[in-house]
């Protein structure tokens, strides 16, 4: 009976120690994730300006938000830039990633690096050099490589569209790097022995690429579609730093994140920001399951097709 209850306390003691081990990150997390995130669901229900005492309000903050033009206006804008910069990555993403591993490249190491280079790259940094890509003169690269094409220029910051390609390309040149490693992560766990028998059989780069390389990468691209999906939507550095000061102040470029941020910090209006931030919540939630959705019915289908 001492053998046991001592073999208990041991027993104890050690899970005792697990937890003191691990408890750091969910202290951590609870304080700097968990309770802010329930703070703002509390706020969504508030009206409070940051400094008075908070007045309960139900669903006026929601009303507020959903009625506001300029909300759904920063979420087409959400969209518009989160495919215009993140579906190239998922083709280009696999074709360099296919390149970069092929046998016959030399220095691979350098053009791994060079690839994953703008995803480092410190934010400000790039919204200089985009900056200057992209300025309104005639004589900026951009407007330069459009006179030899015999298009007008464009007013990068200020047009409609002008403003959203420059930052759909900002964010595909960030984040290009980062897909591209996960794809070759993904490429160098498919068998060699399937491309060399595809080479014997006669199979063109085009067709291995096309019958090996994409079927077997379904699920790094679903993991890509997911994180560039969650990614697009909570879009906010990018347009920030590109535009500047007149990032909260037109419209052309504003996200759903630019569109709280402005609420709660400019307007000190922290019920509506956060009520905003409920609705970007069940957006990405809704988003995301119709992604596991369609990544689980591929699936099955593709179970089916073995069957």
């Amino acid at each position: 009976m001492a053998f046991k209850r001592k073999h208990r306390s041991e027993e104890t003691k050690d899970k005792i120690s697990a937890y003191l081990y691990i408890s750091p990150f969910f202290i951590i997390f609870a304080i700097i994730g968990l309770y802010p995130a329930i703070f703002s669901i509390y706020l969504a229900f508030q009206k409070w300006n940051g400094f008075s005492e908070m007045e309960y309000v139900g669903l006026h903050n929601f009303s507020v938000v959903l009625h506001d033009p300029l909300f759904w206006k920063s979420l087409y804008n959400t969209v518009i830039m989160g495919i215009l910069g993140t579906a190239p990555q998922l083709i280009v993403g696999i074709i360099l990633a296919f390149i970069l591993n092929q046998a016959f490249l030399k220095f691979k190491n350098a053009f791994r690096a060079m690839i994953f280079l703008p995803y480092i790259t410190s934010m400000v940094a790039v919204a200089l050099v985009f900056g200057v890509f992209f300025s309104s003169n005639d004589t900026a690269l951009a407007n330069y490589t459009l006179d030899v094409f015999g298009l007008d220029p464009v007013s990068w910051k200020t047009s409609e569209w002008g403003a959203k390609i420059a930052i759909s390309i900002m964010v595909f040149w960030r984040w290009i790097g980062y897909n591209t490693i996960i794809y070759l992560a993904g490429l160098q766990s498919i068998p060699k022995d399937l491309y060399e028998a595809a080479r014997i059989d006669g199979a063109s780069v085009f067709q291995q690429l096309r019958y090996i390389t994409i079927p077997l990468l379904k699920p790094f691209v679903m993991l890509t579609v997911f994180f560039s999906t969650v990614g697009a939507l909570q879009l906010f550095t990018e347009p920030t730093v590109f535009l500047g000061s007149a990032a909260f102040s037109r419209t052309e470029a504003m996200t759903v994140v630019m569109y709280l941020y402005r609420d709660a910090f400019s307007l000190q209006s922290f019920g509506t920001g956060s009520a905003t931030a409920v609705i970007l919540l069940g957006i990405i939630v809704i988003a995301s399951a119709i992604n596991t959705y369609l990544s689980s019915g591929i699936r099955k289908r593709k179970k089916g097709m073995k069957l």
